[in-house]
């Protein structure tokens, strides 16, 4: 006597693969500064190592993550309320030097192999 109900274990109900209409979720975190809610691509990873924040904007470092937006504003406002020592699960307030740093030098929007900055540009002619 075959059976009428659906099956439950069908190719199509273990969903083998990610279907057309599925969106990949964005992570969103909070700026330790402002407390607004972000996506994480738009926020600098902060970790503490030995009593200093480290920028991580690989995202890779080990450890508890702090995030923060990139202006020094937010940063200020995190440093005036202790806010990384929280967010870190530190007992003091970390050095915030490295940060301020890096958030302070100059960057280039296209990356390091950004072609229009004629200075990073090397000859691709053979001189010869």
């Amino acid at each position: 006597m075959p059976d009428d109900r659906p099956a439950l274990h069908s190719s199509s109900a273990r969903g083998r693969g990610p279907s057309p209409t599925h969106t990949r979720s964005v992570p969103i975190r909070t700026c330790v500064g402002c407390r607004t809610r972000e996506r994480a691509d738009v926020l600098l990873r902060v970790v503490v190592e030995n009593g200093r924040c480290i920028p991580d904007p690989r995202r890779r470092l080990p450890g508890r993550g702090a995030w923060l937006h990139l202006s020094t504003g937010c940063l200020d406002r995190a440093e005036r309320r202790s806010a990384f020592a929280r967010a870190l699960r530190v007992r003091s307030a970390p050095d915030v030097t490295a940060v301020r740093r890096w958030l302070q030098e100059p960057r280039d929007p296209l990356g390091p192999g950004n072609l229009s900055d004629p200075s990073s540009e090397e000859s691709k002619v053979d001189p010869s």
